[in-house]
């Protein structure tokens, strides 16, 4: 009994996979280069006012800036190279050939599809580990204008909490619940919204008896404008471990269980979690839209290039990726507002598209 391939030939998946595979990479590789230098046009010179920084800082700026730029188009750079590879082999009569030996459409697209799915393998495990660090230093090194760049990548920074009529300020933060660290700590002591005094310390953490156990602390008195050495003290007895840990999540700098932990420390806390629910969600479907590109690209395999329509049909498959992109993020946006549910903003966009995908791909078959 004569059984059916989804797949062509092994050795026709291997040709078609690999160039498909060095045309995306060579596309993002020239997006990357051009979109860096661009972004370092505006950039470099904030950098370098810092008094101190150099080559090594703005060099230190691509190592963190790049990541992001490969996350954001490595899917446009895959419906670019799926383009790309199926107007080469539609121009060779090399689809022609395919779909002359009895291979449907979808077979013609499987060793695409299942190198797509590799990219989103990919694309996933590089946002998960590399992205995100990058972003949460990037972030950090931002808020300080470019100075001193912060250590300890990926925890929060510059976190204001309020305790009563009092202001308290961290530089950084480290930890989870009881075993939070503080580091660079100022408390702005405040009466009926007056300044009394401004307290100063280097580290703290969580206090047996409740509050935060600061120290070596120095307070400075507004009215006397002296300095007074206090050692260890305790401050903010009403403030909880999760006000600072929770008080700004940055989904794009947390990984996908970071985040995932962040949203239910939230959740007990009472706290609204719906917009971190999507961004959750779109870590998941972000990475997984390079598998839609194939789809939406394959009208430019399909049609006779004779025919002086090829063009016309790559700009289509151009148009409907755009489209794509529009529409996750208005979507996401949307999420952001809480006019959608988080699920359907992360997911709607890429539902409605591999439809749309598969529409058309079933249309240029017939």
């Amino acid at each position: 009994m004569k059984t059916v391939s989804f797949f062509p030939s092994r050795t026709v998946a291997i040709y078609m996979g690999r160039m498909f595979l060095l045309r995306t990479f060579a596309v993002l590789a020239a997006l990357v280069l051009v979109l860096q230098a661009l972004d370092l046009l505006s950039e470099s010179g904030d950098i370098l006012a810092f008094p101190g920084n150099g080559d090594a800082q703005v060099w230190q700026y691509v190592s963190l800036r790049v990541p992001q730029i490969v996350s954001r188009f490595l899917p446009f750079s895959v419906l670019l190279g799926t383009i790309l590879t199926l107007i080469t082999m539609n121009q060779n009569s090399e689809i022609v050939a395919l779909k002359g030996s009895g291979l449907s459409a979808h077979q013609v697209l499987a060793p695409l599809l299942v190198a797509s799915l590799g990219v989103a393998v990919i694309s996933f495990v590089f946002n998960d580990r590399v992205v995100a660090r990058a972003t949460a230093t990037l972030n950090q090194w931002q808020k300080v204008n470019y100075g001193k760049l912060p250590i300890d990548r990926g925890d929060r920074a510059n976190v204001w909490v309020r305790d009563g009529d009092d202001l308290i300020e961290v530089a950084q933060i480290r930890g989870r619940g009881d075993a939070t660290r503080l580091g660079g700590i100022t408390l702005y002591d405040r009466t009926g919204g007056n300044l009394v005094a401004i307290l100063r310390a280097d580290h703290g953490k969580r206090a047996p008896a409740g509050g935060w156990l600061v120290g070596p602390a120095t307070r400075f008195d507004v009215a006397r404008g002296t300095d007074t050495k206090l050692g260890s003290v305790v401050i903010g007895k009403d403030v909880r471990p999760d006000q600072f840990t929770l008080a700004s999540v940055d989904a794009d700098g947390l990984s996908f269980g970071a985040l995932k932990a962040a949203i239910a420390d939230l959740s007990d806390a009472g706290r609204p979690t719906k917009a971190l629910e999507g961004s959750l969600w779109h870590k998941l479907s972000g990475p997984l839209s390079s598998v839609l590109m194939p789809l939406l690209g394959a009208v430019a395999a399909f049609g006779i290039a004779r025919s002086g329509k090829l063009f016309v049909r790559a700009v289509i498959g151009m148009a409907l990726g755009f489209a794509f992109f529009v529409a996750d993020n208005f979507a996401l946006a949307m999420g952001n507002l809480g006019a959608y549910p988080p699920f359907l903003a992360a997911w709607a966009p890429f539902l409605l598209f591999f439809l749309i995908g598969e529409a058309v791909l079933i249309r240029s078959e017939e």
